[in-house]
């Protein structure tokens, strides 16, 4: 290591520190420039943000500094206005001259690109800053770190893996150094991690489990290690910081009360010489204490089944699984995996080499085991776990050209290899940055509708609407919803079955219902309220349903105008849309076969029509073809759109005793082809067709983008 003894200089690493930050930022840069004149993804003199969670906070942000409280406005989840992330954000809009719009669209890039900072003092930890800073700029925009935290990417993510791998730097400082400091360091940023990302907490957990381990083998003499400190004269050291941060690590006590006993015990430990056995009695019942209050299996059990149970939740009643249906959530590739973790199938596999050659020379490595672990559950888990390997995998492929480097007894040519190899892992993660240009959540005239709800409806009014849209129309409406991005559960039930539903009736009187027994029992979850006494038998809960068609059903006493938004986007996922409703509850099975196909046609030959799909019309005959199976047309029905807000409708009628019928929506130049009963489903009676009961609705906002509906009853 004598060839980088010059790069080990203080000013070297800050140095390091500064180029590796500004070329992440660089790098994020891309995406905004790119669509910096794009009119239709700008508000407010601002792009907007790409990522439909990121409102949640917005939302709550904004409140905040409109001085709006949680009792003012409930919303449709837990309406965390004490997150981190929110507090955070609403600071720097008021000291800051930017408005919350610039906010929230910079600050993940600003936030995550400081994942530079551990990793090069990692390596510095190593005594290869110079290494350390190559795999920072490798780490910080390796593929999937850099989807969840691009500008615009405005969710807790941004310190998801920032503050995870800083605690890890802490555990390997302490590992190495034996000292006060990094005690301090970890236990810092263990307090803080909740706040921004709570949900990490249990990876905390197991590295911290790792690191007591390697701790206590060093000490028992079980690991020969020669880079490390050794424990002969500071064994208060190793007793300390288990007991210390053990003590931090117990969640379920009150924060308060684990920073008084960590630090009545870290001026005990500096102040008083307690003897080793008592401290080893100590570190013993802190260690207990932490596997007891830190609730290490409730929270390792219950986020490992949110990701391996598949097919209905069920909990007396069976509802449809959110985790079927989150591509994040699911099974993926090992290609994906590698592809995320380290940019290509080859920079993964030789990421896991050296991590090998990392681990074999320096040992303490093995407490990131956990991290490569969670990277590649992936696989199993789904997208969302494979960036925890990132930066790591980025210090183990650097580690590993280091270590080709040393065969050349030749300081600038090692240096050569190692920037040279670095080039080639950056270039397919750079490729992807240029390729991933992801769009807004909404755009513009999306915006606009919702803008125009929130002029007609008050803060206490509920729309309802699928859980994807739920944290954008609590920004740009001001309204409540019913189901969102954190709410998503057995209430889904409730939404789908008034999107799909063929009863008008049906539809009024359940979003009535829904909302007033939402309110009446304090926000409790209204699908349990409602069918989880009825089931003894499916038939009491298909009772109930049928009952709510009945124009004259007795509905509890109307408190606040409810509204149902029912836009273009959710054509694409409105079969999965439906598969939460379609349910016997009872058992779990679908009740019916849907079809909705929504598809563009690629070839006309002689009237015949082959669409993208795989899916023939032959509009000449009134047939389609799925597959080998040929299924008779009822109805061709072509629609337009009217610069009024109206829609014209052409209908043509082929087979009175067809099954299907087939729309085309000439203003969207798509076809959709779906089954008799989905045809006559809210969503597509009310969007598509703009048909509806005057009776029961109100159409309030029109445009290509989305239709808003206000319920009368």
């Amino acid at each position: 290591m004598q060839h980088y003894d010059i790069l080990e200089n203080k000013r070297y690493v800050l140095f390091f520190i500064a180029i590796a930050y500004l070329f992440s930022i660089a790098v994020r840069m891309y995406w905004p420039i790119y669509f910096g004149d794009n009119e239709a993804m700008i508000v407010s003199g601002q792009l907007m943000i790409n990522t439909n969670d990121g409102y949640y906070f917005a939302s709550a942000a904004r409140d905040m500094l409109n001085g709006v409280s949680q009792e003012d406005v409930q919303r449709g989840s837990a309406y965390g206005v004490s997150e981190g992330l929110v507090l955070l954000t609403v600071y720097l809009t008021k000291i800051t001259p930017f408005s919350l719009e610039t906010i929230i669209l910079y600050l993940p890039a600003v936030v995550s690109s400081l994942i530079v900072v551990p990793i090069v003092l990692t390596g510095k930890l190593m005594g290869h800053t110079f290494l350390g800073f190559m795999a920072a700029l490798l780490g910080a925009i390796t593929w999937s770190y850099y989807n969840r935290t691009m500008i615009g990417y405005y969710d807790t993510d941004m310190f998801s893996v920032l503050m995870q791998f800083m605690i890890f730097y802490s555990f390997l400082r302490l590992v190495y150094k034996k000292d006060i400091k990094s005690i301090v360091m970890a236990a810092f940023f263990i307090t803080l991690y909740p706040y921004f990302y709570a949900q990490g907490m249990s990876i905390v957990f197991v590295v911290f489990m790792g690191t007591v381990a390697y701790l206590l083998g060093e000490y028992m003499g079980i690991l020969k290690i020669k880079e490390t400190q050794h424990f002969h004269e500071n064994k208060h050291i190793l007793f300390g910081s288990i007991i210390l941060l053990s003590i931090i690590l117990m969640i379920a006590i009150p924060v308060e009360i684990r920073l008084i006993l960590f630090i009545l015990g870290l001026i005990a430990l500096i102040k008083i010489d307690i003897p080793q056995k008592y401290l080893l009695y100590m570190s013993v019942v802190a260690f207990i204490g932490f596997l007891i209050f830190g609730n290490i299996l409730q929270i390792l059990y219950t986020q490992i089944m949110v990701y391996l149970t598949k097919g209905t939740a069920s909990t007396g009643l069976h509802y449809y699984g959110v985790v079927q249906t989150v591509r994040e959530a699911g099974s993926i590739p090992m290609a994906t995996v590698a592809n995320r973790i380290s940019g290509s199938s080859i920079g993964l596999l030789l990421s896991l080499v050296g991590y090998i050659l990392l681990v074999m020379k320096h040992r303490p490595f093995i407490i990131a085991l956990p991290l490569i672990g969670v990277g590649l559950f992936a696989y199993i888990g789904g997208l969302r776990f494979t960036v925890y390997a990132v930066p790591i995998a980025a210090l183990s492929v650097v580690y590993l050209f280091y270590t080709v480097g040393e065969y050349f007894n030749n300081k600038k040519l090692q240096i050569i290899i190692i920037s040279l190899a670095t080039l080639g892992m950056l270039y397919p993660n750079i490729k992807h940055v240029v390729g991933y240009k992801v769009p807004t959540v909404l755009n513009k005239a999306e915006v606009s509708d919702l803008d125009k709800l929130k002029n007609i409806a008050s803060p206490h009014d509920y729309t309802l609407a699928w859980w994807d849209y739920g944290y954008p129309i609590w920004y740009y409406s001001d309204t409540n919803t019913l189901i969102d991005g954190g709410k998503h559960t057995k209430d889904n039930f409730i939404i789908s079955t008034i999107l799909q539903t063929s009863s008008s009736d049906l539809a009024a009187n359940l979003s009535r219902l829904a909302v007033e027994t939402y309110i009446d029992s304090n926000y409790s979850i209204v699908s349990k309220t409602l069918f989880d006494d009825l089931n003894e038998s499916s038939e009491d809960i298909s009772f109930l349903l049928s009952e709510l068609e009945s124009p004259t059903y007795q509905l509890p006493e109307k408190t606040r105008d409810i509204y149902l938004y029912l836009p273009y986007k959710m054509m694409n996922i409105f079969p999965t849309v439906m598969l939460f409703g379609n349910l016997d509850l009872k058992t779990g099975n679908p009740i019916r076969k849907t079809s909705f196909f929504p598809t563009v046609a690629i070839a006309n030959d002689k009237g015949i029509l082959r669409f993208n799909n795989g899916i023939y019309f032959d509009t000449t005959k009134g047939e389609i073809a799925l597959g080998k199976q040929t299924e008779l047309i009822k109805y061709f029905i072509t629609t337009q759109n009217t610069n009024d807000g109206k829609i014209q409708l052409q209908s043509q009628l082929y087979h009175m005793n067809g099954n299907y019928v087939v729309v085309y929506l000439k203003s969207y130049r798509r076809f959709v082809i779906m089954d008799m009963k989905t045809f006559f489903s809210t969503y597509v009676q009310m969007f598509m067709l703009g048909k509806y009961d005057k009776n029961l609705f109100e159409l309030v906002v029109s445009s290509p983008y989305s239709r808003i509906y206000k319920v009368k009853k």
